[in-house]
């Protein structure tokens, strides 16, 4: 490459629930290339994908009971700890925006927690102040399945959007100086998020509903929306997601539970191309301060080819630079958006405090 990278600021990243599940939460082995070799995720893999800042998701499952997601989500803040505890000379906790960009100046990659699921505050708002001051900086509001105060986009809506509840949690995580992360919520739930909070959302981990017509995406009008409000969409890499070929087929299996759709198997593999065609959607309909990346590695089985793992990024950042994205322009997309967003977001918590 003739042109340097920018640092990747990711919105997304599964590695911690792989570790429990292949690893049993142990953090032993990240720091070898391929030491994983059940995951996309590993530091040699990060520093060549020039990752300088990562989301890492502390998902669990959205069918546990509340109690029990509760106490598995704050077992994934320990793994998160651990890893920036184990592996210190590469990795460093962050919780605040100038925390990013002093691990980005560092040369270190700065660890970031968010909470994917809102059952995993067991509907308390003690849950949730605790999951803050443990360093969990985003809370996406649901899973796949409804939460008793907000609607998924992959189940049938129940509250209309928000509950007065939801609403009340919207508005802590605005104290707070939580994000509102609006993927996996339905479209409901997106506009009355976006009605109620008084800092800027962001999409974490979704693509635009225009280019790929499935639920989990964000249709136009929420886009919109989204620039008047100030937030960011990261756009994600999954298959399904980018690719009209794959995603025009995915469908719910009658009779399956919340959150059981049917993946076309034969379907032909996504591209890097796919995913340039949903970063420049979002940047036409919401503007380029708008848009961020969010790849949802280890959360999803098939990802783009030429994206195959996080040490990917370089080849999609070249990609745009074909479709003439300035240096200027690359930042923005990289870390610059999400950077702004977390910073205004602290500015909103230290005027309601």
């Amino acid at each position: 490459m003739t042109h340097s990278t920018p640092a990747v600021w990711d919105g997304h990243n599964d590695l911690p629930w792989k570790l429990r599940c292949h690893a049993g939460g142990a953090v032993a082995g990240i720091d070898v290339r391929g030491g994983t070799g059940w995951a996309h995720t590993d530091i040699p893999r990060l520093r060549a994908g020039g990752v300088g800042a990562q989301f890492w998701s502390v998902w669990v499952p959205s069918n546990l009971p509340e109690a029990e997601a509760v106490q598995t989500t704050l077992e994934q803040v320990d793994i998160v700890h651990r890893m920036a505890e184990a592996y210190a000379r590469d990795l460093v906790l962050a919780t605040t925006a100038g925390g990013v960009a002093d691990a980005m100046r560092e040369g270190r990659i700065a660890s970031l927690i968010g909470a994917e699921g809102g059952h995993s505050i067991g509907s308390s708002l003690g849950v949730l102040r605790t999951l803050q001051a443990l360093g969990v900086r985003y809370m996406t509001l649901t899973h796949n399945d409804n939460v008793p105060w907000a609607d998924s986009a992959t189940d049938f809506p129940a509250v209309g959007g928000l509950s007065p509840f939801g609403v009340e949690v919207v508005r802590e995580m605005n104290r707070l100086g939580m994000i509102v992360d609006l993927s996996h919520v339905h479209e409901l739930t997106m506009n009355a998020a976006l009605a109620v909070s008084a800092a800027p959302v962001m999409f974490s981990h979704s693509s635009a509903r225009a280019v790929c017509d499935v639920p989990r995406n964000v249709p136009d009008g929420v886009l919109a929306k989204l620039r008047d409000n100030g937030g960011v969409c990261m756009i994600a890499f999954v298959a399904e997601f980018v690719s009209p070929a794959r995603g025009a087929r995915w469908e719910r299996d009658p009779g399956a539970a919340a959150g059981d759709w049917k993946f076309p198997p034969d379907a032909p593999p996504a591209t890097i191309a796919d995913v340039v065609r949903h970063i420049e959607h979002v940047r036409e309909v919401a503007g380029v301060d708008h848009v961020g990346i969010g790849g949802d590695y280890d959360g999803s089985t098939h990802m783009p080819v030429g994206l195959d793992d996080v040490s990917g990024y370089p080849r999609l950042f070249d990609a745009l630079r074909e479709k003439r994205w300035s240096q200027a322009e690359l930042t923005k997309l990289a870390h610059g958006n999400m950077l702004r967003v977390m910073r205004a977001v602290e500015d909103v918590a230290s005027r309601q405090r």
